[in-house]
Protein backbone atom coordinates (compact mmCIF):
# COMPACT_ATOMS: atom_id res chain seq x y z
CA UNK A 1 0.00 0.00 0.00
CA UNK A 2 1.35 3.49 -0.77
CA UNK A 3 3.13 5.15 2.10
CA UNK A 4 2.28 8.75 1.15
CA UNK A 5 -0.90 9.12 3.27
CA UNK A 6 1.05 8.05 6.35
CA UNK A 7 3.88 10.47 5.62
CA UNK A 8 1.52 13.38 6.20
CA UNK A 9 1.17 12.17 9.80
CA UNK A 10 4.71 10.88 10.30
CA UNK A 11 6.44 14.15 9.42
CA UNK A 12 6.88 15.27 13.06
CA UNK A 13 8.59 12.05 14.09
CA UNK A 14 12.25 11.93 15.07
CA UNK A 15 15.23 10.60 13.11
CA UNK A 16 14.69 7.24 14.82
CA UNK A 17 12.16 6.53 12.04
CA UNK A 18 13.61 4.84 8.99
CA UNK A 19 11.39 4.40 5.95
CA UNK A 20 11.74 1.21 3.94
CA UNK A 21 10.40 0.56 0.47
CA UNK A 22 6.96 1.86 -0.44
CA UNK A 23 5.29 -1.49 0.21
CA UNK A 24 6.88 -1.99 3.62
CA UNK A 25 5.95 -0.75 7.06
CA UNK A 26 7.84 2.24 8.49
CA UNK A 27 10.54 0.89 10.81
CA UNK A 28 10.94 2.48 14.22
CA UNK A 29 14.29 1.95 15.92
CA UNK A 30 13.29 3.46 19.23
CA UNK A 31 10.66 5.42 21.08
CA UNK A 32 10.15 9.10 20.32
CA UNK A 33 11.23 11.52 23.07
CA UNK A 34 8.44 11.63 25.65
CA UNK A 35 6.35 9.05 23.78
CA UNK A 36 5.51 7.13 26.95
CA UNK A 37 3.88 10.28 28.39
CA UNK A 38 0.56 10.03 26.56
CA UNK A 39 -0.87 12.95 28.52
CA UNK A 40 2.27 15.06 28.68
CA UNK A 41 3.07 16.29 32.19
CA UNK A 42 -0.36 15.13 33.40
CA UNK A 43 0.56 11.45 32.76
CA UNK A 44 0.55 9.01 35.68
CA UNK A 45 2.75 5.94 35.96
CA UNK A 46 0.33 3.61 37.73
CA UNK A 47 -0.92 0.71 35.59
CA UNK A 48 -3.03 -1.35 38.01
CA UNK A 49 -6.82 -1.57 38.30
CA UNK A 50 -6.94 2.03 39.58
CA UNK A 51 -4.98 3.39 36.61
CA UNK A 52 -7.95 5.35 35.18
CA UNK A 53 -8.96 6.96 38.49
CA UNK A 54 -5.94 9.12 39.28
CA UNK A 55 -5.58 12.91 39.20
CA UNK A 56 -3.30 14.67 36.72
CA UNK A 57 0.27 14.13 37.87
CA UNK A 58 0.99 17.88 37.87
CA UNK A 59 -1.90 18.86 40.18
CA UNK A 60 -0.81 20.61 43.37
CA UNK A 61 -1.83 19.15 46.75
CA UNK A 62 -4.55 21.79 47.12
CA UNK A 63 -5.94 21.04 43.68
CA UNK A 64 -5.89 17.34 44.50
CA UNK A 65 -8.33 18.08 47.32
CA UNK A 66 -10.69 19.64 44.76
CA UNK A 67 -10.26 16.53 42.63
CA UNK A 68 -11.25 14.35 45.60
CA UNK A 69 -14.39 16.41 46.20
CA UNK A 70 -15.41 15.98 42.57
CA UNK A 71 -14.63 12.30 42.83
CA UNK A 72 -17.04 11.92 45.74
CA UNK A 73 -19.90 13.41 43.73
CA UNK A 74 -18.99 11.19 40.78
CA UNK A 75 -18.87 8.01 42.85
CA UNK A 76 -21.58 8.29 45.48
CA UNK A 77 -25.21 7.45 44.70
CA UNK A 78 -28.07 9.91 44.38
CA UNK A 79 -31.26 9.24 46.34
CA UNK A 80 -34.97 9.75 45.89
CA UNK A 81 -36.47 13.10 46.89
CA UNK A 82 -37.43 14.30 49.40
CA UNK A 83 -34.50 13.24 51.57
CA UNK A 84 -32.36 14.55 54.39
CA UNK A 85 -29.45 14.12 51.95
CA UNK A 86 -30.44 17.33 50.21
CA UNK A 87 -27.19 17.67 48.26
CA UNK A 88 -27.83 14.35 46.52
CA UNK A 89 -31.59 13.93 46.25
CA UNK A 90 -33.87 14.10 43.23
CA UNK A 91 -32.91 10.85 41.51
CA UNK A 92 -35.15 9.97 38.60
CA UNK A 93 -38.05 9.41 38.55
CA UNK A 94 -36.78 7.52 35.47
CA UNK A 95 -33.08 6.76 35.23
CA UNK A 96 -30.40 4.36 34.04
CA UNK A 97 -28.21 4.47 37.13
CA UNK A 98 -27.95 6.29 40.46
CA UNK A 99 -24.22 7.15 40.26
CA UNK A 100 -21.84 8.17 37.48
CA UNK A 101 -19.34 5.52 38.56
CA UNK A 102 -21.87 2.74 37.91
CA UNK A 103 -21.64 3.37 34.16
CA UNK A 104 -17.99 4.42 34.00
CA UNK A 105 -16.77 1.55 36.17
CA UNK A 106 -13.42 2.49 37.74
CA UNK A 107 -13.65 5.52 35.40
CA UNK A 108 -13.26 3.08 32.53
CA UNK A 109 -15.18 1.36 29.78
CA UNK A 110 -18.71 -0.02 30.04
CA UNK A 111 -20.00 -3.28 28.61
CA UNK A 112 -23.25 -4.41 26.99
CA UNK A 113 -25.91 -6.18 29.10
CA UNK A 114 -24.99 -9.79 29.59
CA UNK A 115 -28.35 -11.52 29.72
CA UNK A 116 -32.07 -11.00 30.21
CA UNK A 117 -31.66 -10.65 33.99
CA UNK A 118 -29.28 -7.70 33.74
CA UNK A 119 -30.14 -4.04 33.79
CA UNK A 120 -28.25 -2.24 31.05
CA UNK A 121 -25.99 -0.47 33.58
CA UNK A 122 -22.78 0.79 31.90
CA UNK A 123 -24.64 0.85 28.60
CA UNK A 124 -27.75 2.61 27.33
CA UNK A 125 -30.04 2.87 24.32
CA UNK A 126 -30.49 6.15 22.45
CA UNK A 127 -33.80 6.77 20.68
CA UNK A 128 -35.05 9.11 17.97
CA UNK A 129 -37.39 9.25 15.00
CA UNK A 130 -36.82 10.63 11.50
CA UNK A 131 -37.31 14.37 11.17
CA UNK A 132 -40.24 15.87 9.28
CA UNK A 133 -40.39 19.20 7.42
CA UNK A 134 -40.79 22.08 9.88
CA UNK A 135 -38.68 20.49 12.63
CA UNK A 136 -35.45 22.25 11.69
CA UNK A 137 -35.34 24.26 14.94
CA UNK A 138 -35.49 21.07 17.02
CA UNK A 139 -32.74 19.53 14.94
CA UNK A 140 -30.55 22.59 15.41
CA UNK A 141 -30.84 22.58 19.21
CA UNK A 142 -31.15 18.84 19.92
CA UNK A 143 -29.56 17.21 16.91
CA UNK A 144 -32.41 14.72 16.57
CA UNK A 145 -36.15 14.28 17.02
CA UNK A 146 -36.89 12.40 20.30
CA UNK A 147 -39.31 9.48 20.35
CA UNK A 148 -42.65 11.09 21.43
CA UNK A 149 -43.32 8.99 24.54
CA UNK A 150 -39.83 7.84 25.54
CA UNK A 151 -37.60 10.79 24.60
CA UNK A 152 -34.04 10.51 23.37
CA UNK A 153 -32.86 7.77 25.74
CA UNK A 154 -34.51 4.65 27.14
CA UNK A 155 -34.41 4.65 30.94
CA UNK A 156 -34.77 1.12 32.23
CA UNK A 157 -35.02 1.92 35.96
CA UNK A 158 -37.48 3.96 38.01
CA UNK A 159 -38.22 5.06 41.55
CA UNK A 160 -41.19 3.46 43.38
CA UNK A 161 -44.46 4.65 41.92
CA UNK A 162 -43.12 5.07 38.39
CA UNK A 163 -42.78 2.45 35.69
CA UNK A 164 -39.41 1.85 34.01
CA UNK A 165 -39.53 2.63 30.32
CA UNK A 166 -38.51 -0.86 29.28
CA UNK A 167 -36.15 -3.78 29.57
CA UNK A 168 -33.05 -4.02 27.38
CA UNK A 169 -31.60 -7.29 26.17
CA UNK A 170 -28.89 -7.97 23.60
CA UNK A 171 -28.47 -11.23 21.71
CA UNK A 172 -25.85 -12.02 19.10
CA UNK A 173 -25.60 -13.69 15.74
CA UNK A 174 -22.25 -14.90 14.48
CA UNK A 175 -20.40 -14.34 11.25
CA UNK A 176 -16.96 -15.65 10.38
CA UNK A 177 -14.19 -13.63 8.73
CA UNK A 178 -11.33 -15.55 7.11
CA UNK A 179 -7.96 -13.80 7.06
CA UNK A 180 -5.50 -14.18 4.18
CA UNK A 181 -3.46 -16.82 6.01
CA UNK A 182 -6.59 -18.91 6.60
CA UNK A 183 -7.20 -17.87 10.22
CA UNK A 184 -10.93 -17.77 10.95
CA UNK A 185 -12.29 -15.13 13.32
CA UNK A 186 -15.85 -15.25 14.61
CA UNK A 187 -17.52 -11.85 14.93
CA UNK A 188 -20.64 -11.24 16.98
CA UNK A 189 -23.35 -8.96 15.60
CA UNK A 190 -25.64 -7.55 18.33
CA UNK A 191 -29.40 -7.64 18.03
CA UNK A 192 -31.20 -5.28 20.40
CA UNK A 193 -34.45 -6.34 22.04
CA UNK A 194 -36.60 -4.00 24.14
CA UNK A 195 -39.50 -5.47 26.10
CA UNK A 196 -41.88 -4.55 28.93
CA UNK A 197 -42.52 -1.06 27.58
CA UNK A 198 -43.93 1.08 30.38
CA UNK A 199 -45.66 3.79 28.36
CA UNK A 200 -47.22 2.16 25.34
CA UNK A 201 -45.90 1.27 21.93
CA UNK A 202 -43.05 3.26 20.42
CA UNK A 203 -43.31 5.19 17.20
CA UNK A 204 -43.09 2.66 14.34
CA UNK A 205 -40.10 4.46 12.81
CA UNK A 206 -38.05 4.63 16.02
CA UNK A 207 -34.29 4.51 15.54
CA UNK A 208 -32.25 2.72 18.22
CA UNK A 209 -28.56 2.94 19.13
CA UNK A 210 -26.93 0.82 21.83
CA UNK A 211 -23.97 2.61 23.45
CA UNK A 212 -21.52 1.52 26.15
CA UNK A 213 -19.93 4.05 28.48
CA UNK A 214 -16.52 5.23 27.20
CA UNK A 215 -13.43 5.67 29.42
CA UNK A 216 -13.12 8.97 31.29
CA UNK A 217 -9.35 9.46 31.04
CA UNK A 218 -7.85 12.50 29.32
CA UNK A 219 -11.12 14.31 28.65
CA UNK A 220 -9.78 17.67 29.81
CA UNK A 221 -6.84 17.30 27.44
CA UNK A 222 -9.16 16.57 24.51
CA UNK A 223 -11.16 19.68 25.40
CA UNK A 224 -7.92 21.69 25.41
CA UNK A 225 -6.94 20.84 21.82
CA UNK A 226 -7.38 24.01 19.72
CA UNK A 227 -10.33 23.81 17.38
CA UNK A 228 -8.12 24.81 14.45
CA UNK A 229 -5.85 21.83 15.09
CA UNK A 230 -8.79 19.44 14.86
CA UNK A 231 -10.23 21.09 11.76
CA UNK A 232 -6.81 20.92 10.08
CA UNK A 233 -7.26 17.14 9.86
CA UNK A 234 -10.73 17.36 8.31
CA UNK A 235 -10.92 16.37 4.65
CA UNK A 236 -14.64 16.03 3.88
CA UNK A 237 -14.08 15.87 0.12
CA UNK A 238 -11.05 13.56 0.37
CA UNK A 239 -8.90 15.98 -1.59
CA UNK A 240 -5.72 14.05 -0.81
CA UNK A 241 -7.25 10.87 -2.24
CA UNK A 242 -6.40 8.60 0.69
CA UNK A 243 -9.99 7.38 1.06
CA UNK A 244 -10.38 9.11 4.44
CA UNK A 245 -12.72 12.08 4.68
CA UNK A 246 -13.07 13.01 8.33
CA UNK A 247 -15.73 15.61 9.08
CA UNK A 248 -16.34 17.75 12.16
CA UNK A 249 -19.71 17.49 13.85
CA UNK A 250 -21.19 20.93 14.48
CA UNK A 251 -23.50 20.81 17.51
CA UNK A 252 -25.52 23.12 19.75
CA UNK A 253 -23.70 24.70 22.67
CA UNK A 254 -26.14 25.65 25.43
CA UNK A 255 -23.70 28.02 27.14
CA UNK A 256 -23.07 30.24 24.11
CA UNK A 257 -26.42 29.53 22.41
CA UNK A 258 -24.56 28.86 19.20
CA UNK A 259 -23.24 26.03 17.05
CA UNK A 260 -19.76 24.76 17.92
CA UNK A 261 -17.42 21.89 17.16
CA UNK A 262 -18.51 18.62 18.77
CA UNK A 263 -15.83 16.67 20.66
CA UNK A 264 -17.47 14.31 23.15
CA UNK A 265 -19.72 11.29 22.83
CA UNK A 266 -19.67 8.42 20.33
CA UNK A 267 -20.84 10.76 17.56
CA UNK A 268 -19.15 13.92 18.88
CA UNK A 269 -22.58 15.24 19.86
CA UNK A 270 -21.41 17.45 22.76
CA UNK A 271 -19.22 20.57 22.42
CA UNK A 272 -17.84 20.75 25.96
CA UNK A 273 -17.16 18.52 28.91
CA UNK A 274 -19.51 20.54 31.13
CA UNK A 275 -22.41 20.01 28.73
CA UNK A 276 -21.52 16.33 28.39
CA UNK A 277 -21.66 16.01 32.19
CA UNK A 278 -24.96 17.89 32.40
CA UNK A 279 -26.47 15.67 29.71
CA UNK A 280 -25.43 12.57 31.65
CA UNK A 281 -26.95 13.92 34.88
CA UNK A 282 -30.18 14.69 33.03
CA UNK A 283 -30.62 11.58 30.89
CA UNK A 284 -28.78 8.92 32.91
CA UNK A 285 -30.02 9.93 36.37
CA UNK A 286 -33.00 12.23 35.77
CA UNK A 287 -31.32 15.21 37.45
CA UNK A 288 -31.68 18.83 36.36
CA UNK A 289 -28.66 21.13 36.22
CA UNK A 290 -28.06 24.83 35.52
CA UNK A 291 -27.20 23.72 31.97
CA UNK A 292 -30.25 21.49 31.34
CA UNK A 293 -33.30 22.41 33.39
CA UNK A 294 -36.74 20.85 33.68
CA UNK A 295 -37.81 17.22 33.72
CA UNK A 296 -36.70 14.33 31.55
CA UNK A 297 -40.25 12.90 31.72
CA UNK A 298 -42.26 13.12 28.50
CA UNK A 299 -45.90 14.35 28.42
CA UNK A 300 -46.99 10.70 28.16
CA UNK A 301 -45.37 9.84 31.51
CA UNK A 302 -47.82 11.21 34.06
CA UNK A 303 -46.56 9.27 37.08
CA UNK A 304 -43.05 10.44 36.31
CA UNK A 305 -44.06 14.10 35.98
CA UNK A 306 -45.93 14.07 39.30
CA UNK A 307 -43.07 12.69 41.37
CA UNK A 308 -41.22 14.89 43.86
CA UNK A 309 -38.03 16.59 42.72
CA UNK A 310 -34.90 17.54 44.62
CA UNK A 311 -34.91 21.29 44.02
CA UNK A 312 -34.36 23.58 41.06
CA UNK A 313 -31.85 22.68 39.87
CA UNK A 314 -31.12 19.39 41.57
CA UNK A 315 -27.42 19.59 40.69
CA UNK A 316 -26.13 22.97 41.83
CA UNK A 317 -23.61 25.15 40.00
CA UNK A 318 -21.04 24.32 42.66
CA UNK A 319 -21.56 20.57 42.44
CA UNK A 320 -21.49 20.61 38.63
CA UNK A 321 -18.24 22.60 38.74
CA UNK A 322 -16.68 20.06 41.13
CA UNK A 323 -17.60 17.18 38.81
CA UNK A 324 -16.24 19.17 35.86
CA UNK A 325 -12.90 19.64 37.61
CA UNK A 326 -12.75 15.92 38.39
CA UNK A 327 -13.58 14.80 34.86
CA UNK A 328 -11.12 17.29 33.35
CA UNK A 329 -8.28 15.96 35.47
CA UNK A 330 -8.63 12.20 35.25
CA UNK A 331 -5.14 11.38 34.08
CA UNK A 332 -3.99 9.19 31.21
CA UNK A 333 -1.66 6.37 32.28
CA UNK A 334 1.81 6.12 30.77
CA UNK A 335 2.48 3.75 27.93
CA UNK A 336 4.35 0.55 28.65
CA UNK A 337 7.13 -1.23 26.71
CA UNK A 338 7.52 1.62 24.21
CA UNK A 339 11.06 0.44 23.34
CA UNK A 340 10.22 -3.25 22.90
CA UNK A 341 11.13 -4.43 19.37
CA UNK A 342 7.76 -6.11 18.87
CA UNK A 343 5.89 -2.96 19.95
CA UNK A 344 8.01 -0.82 17.62
CA UNK A 345 7.32 -3.21 14.77
CA UNK A 346 3.60 -3.07 15.55
CA UNK A 347 3.76 0.71 15.50
CA UNK A 348 5.16 0.60 11.99
CA UNK A 349 2.41 -1.81 10.91
CA UNK A 350 -0.20 0.49 12.46
CA UNK A 351 1.03 3.28 10.19
CA UNK A 352 1.45 1.01 7.17
CA UNK A 353 -2.15 -0.18 7.43
CA UNK A 354 -3.35 3.43 7.45
CA UNK A 355 -4.77 3.35 10.98
CA UNK A 356 -3.11 6.69 11.78
CA UNK A 357 -5.23 8.32 9.07
CA UNK A 358 -8.03 8.55 11.65
CA UNK A 359 -6.28 7.65 14.91
CA UNK A 360 -4.05 10.74 14.81
CA UNK A 361 -1.16 10.05 17.18
CA UNK A 362 -0.29 13.50 18.48
CA UNK A 363 -1.69 16.94 19.31
CA UNK A 364 -0.61 19.91 21.42
CA UNK A 365 -3.05 21.50 23.84
CA UNK A 366 -3.72 25.24 23.89
CA UNK A 367 -1.72 27.61 26.07
CA UNK A 368 -4.98 29.03 27.43
CA UNK A 369 -6.57 25.70 28.42
CA UNK A 370 -9.37 25.84 30.99
CA UNK A 371 -7.06 24.40 33.66
CA UNK A 372 -3.38 25.44 33.83
CA UNK A 373 -2.22 21.84 34.29
CA UNK A 374 -3.69 20.96 30.89
CA UNK A 375 -2.06 23.83 28.99
CA UNK A 376 0.71 23.49 26.39
CA UNK A 377 0.98 19.72 26.68
CA UNK A 378 2.12 17.35 23.94
CA UNK A 379 -0.43 14.55 24.07
CA UNK A 380 -0.91 11.31 22.18
CA UNK A 381 -4.62 10.41 22.15
CA UNK A 382 -4.59 8.51 18.84
CA UNK A 383 -7.78 10.22 17.67
CA UNK A 384 -8.65 13.08 15.34
CA UNK A 385 -12.02 13.66 17.11
CA UNK A 386 -13.66 13.76 13.67
CA UNK A 387 -16.55 11.80 12.20
CA UNK A 388 -15.84 8.95 9.81
CA UNK A 389 -18.11 6.69 7.79
CA UNK A 390 -17.41 3.28 9.29
CA UNK A 391 -19.50 1.30 6.84
CA UNK A 392 -22.78 -0.59 6.99
CA UNK A 393 -21.57 -3.16 9.52
CA UNK A 394 -21.16 -0.60 12.33
CA UNK A 395 -23.98 1.74 11.26
CA UNK A 396 -26.73 2.48 13.77
CA UNK A 397 -28.64 4.40 11.05
CA UNK A 398 -29.41 7.14 13.59
CA UNK A 399 -28.25 10.68 12.75
CA UNK A 400 -27.07 13.08 15.45
CA UNK A 401 -26.61 16.72 14.46
CA UNK A 402 -24.46 16.47 11.33
CA UNK A 403 -23.32 12.90 11.98
CA UNK A 404 -24.99 10.39 9.70
CA UNK A 405 -26.19 6.95 10.72
CA UNK A 406 -22.93 5.47 9.43
CA UNK A 407 -20.56 7.95 11.06
CA UNK A 408 -18.75 7.73 14.39
CA UNK A 409 -16.18 9.92 16.09
CA UNK A 410 -12.73 8.33 16.15
CA UNK A 411 -12.38 7.03 19.72
CA UNK A 412 -9.07 7.81 21.47
CA UNK A 413 -6.88 4.74 21.88
CA UNK A 414 -4.81 5.93 24.85
CA UNK A 415 -5.17 3.54 27.77
CA UNK A 416 -6.84 0.87 25.63
CA UNK A 417 -4.26 -1.75 26.60
CA UNK A 418 -5.28 -1.44 30.27
CA UNK A 419 -8.98 -2.13 29.67
CA UNK A 420 -8.90 -5.67 31.00
CA UNK A 421 -6.76 -4.66 34.00
CA UNK A 422 -9.15 -1.85 34.97
CA UNK A 423 -12.52 -3.23 33.88
CA UNK A 424 -12.05 -6.99 33.74
CA UNK A 425 -13.18 -7.30 30.13
CA UNK A 426 -12.10 -6.47 26.59
CA UNK A 427 -15.36 -5.33 24.99
CA UNK A 428 -14.78 -2.62 22.39
CA UNK A 429 -16.60 -0.41 19.86
CA UNK A 430 -19.63 1.79 20.54
CA UNK A 431 -21.89 -1.10 21.52
CA UNK A 432 -19.29 -3.44 22.99
CA UNK A 433 -19.76 -6.07 20.29
CA UNK A 434 -16.03 -6.72 19.81
CA UNK A 435 -14.59 -9.13 22.37
CA UNK A 436 -11.00 -8.15 21.65
CA UNK A 437 -9.01 -5.66 19.62
CA UNK A 438 -8.67 -7.87 16.55
CA UNK A 439 -12.45 -8.22 16.35
CA UNK A 440 -12.77 -4.44 16.70
CA UNK A 441 -10.44 -3.94 13.74
CA UNK A 442 -12.33 -6.49 11.63
CA UNK A 443 -15.60 -4.62 12.18
CA UNK A 444 -14.10 -1.52 10.54
CA UNK A 445 -15.48 -0.62 7.12
CA UNK A 446 -16.27 2.43 5.04
CA UNK A 447 -13.34 4.84 5.25
CA UNK A 448 -11.44 2.23 7.27
CA UNK A 449 -11.99 -0.61 4.79
CA UNK A 450 -8.49 -0.29 3.31
CA UNK A 451 -6.95 -0.46 6.78
CA UNK A 452 -9.09 -3.50 7.59
CA UNK A 453 -7.98 -5.25 4.43
CA UNK A 454 -4.34 -4.46 5.22
CA UNK A 455 -4.66 -6.06 8.66
CA UNK A 456 -6.47 -9.06 7.18
CA UNK A 457 -3.44 -9.56 4.91
CA UNK A 458 -0.96 -9.59 7.81
CA UNK A 459 0.52 -12.89 8.87
CA UNK A 460 0.22 -14.15 12.45
CA UNK A 461 3.50 -12.54 13.58
CA UNK A 462 2.47 -9.18 12.14
CA UNK A 463 -0.94 -9.34 13.83
CA UNK A 464 0.75 -10.18 17.12
CA UNK A 465 3.06 -7.19 16.74
CA UNK A 466 0.18 -4.84 15.87
CA UNK A 467 -1.78 -5.99 18.92
CA UNK A 468 1.32 -5.63 21.11
CA UNK A 469 1.55 -1.99 20.00
CA UNK A 470 -2.13 -1.38 20.78
CA UNK A 471 -1.73 -3.06 24.16
CA UNK A 472 1.13 -0.67 24.91
CA UNK A 473 -1.07 2.42 24.49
Amino acid sequence: MPVLPALRLLAPLTLGLLLGACDQAPRFTGAEPGEQLSGGATTVSQSDRNAFSLPSANLSPTRRLDFSVGNSFFRNPWVIAPSTTTARDGLGPLFNTNACQNCHIKDGRGHPPGNAADNAVSSLVRLSIPARPGQEAILESQGLIPEPAYGGQLQDMAIPGAAPEGKVRVTYTSEVVTLRDGTRVELQKPELQISQLGYGEMHPDTLFSLRVAPPMIGLGLLEAIPEAAILAHADPDDRDGDGISGRPNQVWDRASQSTRLGRFGWKAGQPSLNQQNADAFFNDMGLSTPVIAGSSCSPAQGDCRQAAHGGVPEVSDHLLAQVLFYTRNLAVPARRQVDEPQVLRGKGLFHQAGCAGCHTPRFSTAADAAEPELASQTIRPYSDLLLHDMGAGLADNRPEFQASGREWRTPPLWGIGLTETVNGHTRFLHDGRARNLLEAILWHGGEAEAARQAVMAFDADQRTALLAFLDSL
